[in-house]
């Protein structure tokens, strides 16, 4: 089964048992914020320890991508 959720305005299906983090790298999407000095970031360990893959679900900042299963309807955004 496919679930649908948007990211950065634009509408993403991925299978519904994946991990935020897995449905944006089948998509493409590799940067998901950028550090103070404004270099690009991506995810790195993909399992909770390197927080690098923090996005913003649902209007809540800081959340990481690796650890949240996709739902229909979430809303995900990037620093990127």
């Amino acid at each position: 089964m496919t679930v649908r959720l948007e990211v950065d305005g634009r509408a993403l299906e991925c299978a519904e048992e994946l991990t935020v983090l897995a449905a944006l790298l089948c998509a493409g999407v590799t940067v998901l914020r950028r550090s103070p000095g404004g270099e690009p970031r991506g995810p790195l360990c993909g399992m909770g320890t390197c927080l690098e893959c923090r996005v913003t679900i649902d209007g809540q900042p800081h959340r990481r991508a690796c650890l949240t299963p996709v739902r229909e309807g979430l809303r995900v955004t990037t620093g990127a």
